[in-house]
């Protein structure tokens, strides 16, 4: 049976999520595009097939033509929305993060655990991309040993505005990070610090963070948002016996003119697409099924990534070592 989705948000993300419903998951109906700005609803809509658009999201989750959701709207919209489809009975795929707002992440949890079962899954897609599959694989067959260290790079060709800047960094691009490191590794964080050298002109430099774990880990994440080359992620996993590394994804190299040259991403599109592909497909199943996928991240993963992205902000600010303090993990979510 087909499953008809509604999608919040017609920007990038919003598109982008359309498309793959559209195009590469037969068992979807896009019923609905939801935007305030009516033109772009309506573009996304003529282009992936979508039956109708709205621009009142609060009307387009309770509609009964509307089995799930996908929410892809603002980050301030994330928490609100939420709640009203947990309390619509809707499940839901948002994106990240849940909130930039512990108490807002809280409330979304509690509602859950009052509604009785999981309704929403979090858009950390890169639990779900084959290199950080593999990487947990690793470990947990025995392959590394006892994990000691996560290094991490994210890196981007530039900021999306003039005004991005370190605290953004550690709030808007590195949740990824802290989501699939407390994943790949079973931790949590106790305790981050977070450093920024200094650039010649005036955009953002780079934020790099020292985290430590429950479990007596080092992970360093660097965030460059303006690395001007090219959108770049790697990943080391470094264990007692043994380490697994990223490989660069590169379907070609150009040999020519003495050198040789392989091309980067412009954006994390192309990069992970398959990774949302596939998540977009686990949350079908979730939707089908009613069972939570075991790779998804849920409201607790979302509100640990808040947890720490604010504890990150405030060591940046103070410039020393900032505590990582999380409230008791419900029973639900265990």
């Amino acid at each position: 049976m087909s499953i008809r989705l509604a999608v919040i948000g017609a920007g990038l993300m919003g598109a982008d999520h359309a498309q793959i419903l559209a195009e590469e998951l037969p068992n979807a109906t896009l019923e609905v595009i939801c935007d305030m700005d009516e033109t772009r609803a309506r573009c996304v809509a003529d282009r992936c097939g979508a039956r109708d658009i709205s621009t009142d999201p609060a009307a387009v989750i309770v509609r009964a033509d509307v089995d799930a959701l996908v929410i892809a709207s603002p980050d301030f919209t994330h928490a609100p929305l939420s709640l009203r489809a947990i309390q619509a009975g809707k499940p839901v795929l948002c994106e990240k993060p849940l909130s930039q707002d512990v108490a807002e992440c809280l409330a979304v949890m509690e509602a859950e655990i009052t509604a009785g079962h999981r309704h929403v899954m979090l858009g950390f897609m890169r639990r779900y991309d084959q290199s950080y599959i593999e990487m947990r694989d690793a470990l947990a067959q025995g392959a590394l040993g006892r994990a000691l260290m996560m290094h991490n790079f994210h890196r981007n060709v530039e900021t999306p505005n003039a005004e991005f800047t370190g605290a953004m960094a550690i709030t808007n691009s590195a949740p990824h990070e802290f989501d699939v490191v407390r994943h790949v590794l079973g931790c949590e964080y106790t305790s981050i610090s977070a450093y920024q050298p200094r650039r010649s002109d005036d955009v953002v430099a780079p934020v790099v963070m020292v985290l430590e774990t429950d479990d007596d880990q080092l992970v360093t994440i660097e965030i460059n948002n303006n690395a001007a080359y090219g959108y770049d992620v790697r990943a080391e996993l470094v264990g007692e016996t043994g380490s697994i590394t990223m490989a660069p994804i590169a379907y070609t190299r150009l040999d020519a003119g003495l050198q040789a040259a392989t091309r980067y991403e412009s954006d994390w599109r192309g990069r992970y697409h398959e990774a949302y592909l596939r998540q977009n497909r686990d949350f079908l199943t979730f939707v089908d099924s009613g069972q939570f996928p075991a790779r998804a991240a849920d409201c607790w993963d979302g509100y640990a990534a808040t947890v720490v992205a604010m504890a990150g902000t405030r060591a940046l600010a103070e410039g020393c070592k900032h505590p990582v303090t999380m409230a008791p993990k419900p029973e639900f979510y265990k």
